[in-house]
């Protein structure tokens, strides 16, 4: 019997990837760790104090790491822990396909570099169709921690820094999941292509709310609320991913400022510190 356990973070958006398939992102310390038991039998058995997490997508991330008659002769036993609220744009799923391609790989002994397994994860997330874009951006910042710029529809990591950490992530996840038509988003090309010029040269913080401004306005949501939490102080304010999570980056001299901002709202606040972590794997 081997035991393997993987821990990768999580991340916020700093430019949404769906209108250019081109991204960037930040890490933050919000974590998915799974742990995989590998023994003689078969099947997948997959269990999680979060109900909603994305079986068909642990599943064929399995099923293009293992072939088949091997897969038949093995029981795999995956458990996941895990604290990013899910269906918020906080990239769950990204940090989820992630560790159970390094889990896998560590229990199989498949010598897999960093780029193969991002790869390999952002692939499964478009056939498990949890992922229009494959969020290597989302994968990327994720994995590593800290900025990233990619281009997903290649695959590609253009950029990646370490960022401050004496700033803290102020995220607020309203009652309402409703998100507005992501369709729309591709229909304003230029404001993301400028707002991802930015993030590409490190300018992360005005990349980010130009990207909050656009999404807030194309999806619906609210352009003024961005607008709110930069006269609080904020470093930045935008939606994270397809939302509908509104994230603010924040010293702590102005934290209770951006959260008085959000209580008025519906909804829950928490505050996460910013991730320059590398996701790690051993096995027990």
């Amino acid at each position: 019997m081997t035991k393997i356990i993987a821990k990768v973070f999580g991340a916020v958006s700093i430019v949404n990837a769906i209108a250019l398939r081109k991204g960037s992102t930040l890490g933050i310390d919000t974590f998915v760790e799974a742990t995989l038991t590998k023994k003689e039998g078969t099947g997948i058995h997959i269990t999680s104090e979060n109900k909603t997490i994305s079986s068909r997508l642990i599943n064929k991330v399995i099923e293009n790491m293992i072939p088949k008659k091997k897969l038949e002769k093995t029981k795999l036993e995956l458990n996941f822990r895990s604290n990013i609220p899910t269906g918020y744009g906080l990239k769950s799923s990204s940090a989820i396909s992630t560790a159970v391609v390094m889990a896998v790989a560590k229990a199989f002994d498949y010598n897999m570099t960093d780029e193969e397994i991002l790869k390999l994860g952002s692939k499964s997330s478009i056939e498990a169709r949890v992922s229009i874009t494959g969020a290597y951006d989302d994968a990327c910042a994720c994995y590593f921690g800290g900025f990233n710029v990619t281009d997903n529809s290649k695959m590609k990591l253009f950029h990646r820094e370490y960022a401050p950490e004496n700033l803290q992530a102020i995220i607020f996840l309203p009652n309402s999941r409703k998100r507005g038509n992501l369709n729309k988003l591709k229909k304003f090309k230029p404001a993301f292509e400028k707002a991802w010029e930015l993030s590409k040269n490190s300018d992360y913080w005005n990349a980010a709310v130009l990207n909050g401004i656009a999404t807030t306005a194309i999806l619906n949501s609210e352009p003024n609320l961005i607008m709110r939490l930069m006269e609080k102080g904020a470093k930045c304010a935008t939606i994270s991913g397809n939302g509908p999570s509104i994230m603010a980056i924040s010293d702590k001299k102005n934290r209770s400022k951006i959260q008085k901002e959000f209580s008025g709202l519906e909804g829950k606040i928490f505050t996460s510190n910013i991730n320059n972590k590398k996701a790690i794997v051993h096995e027990l």
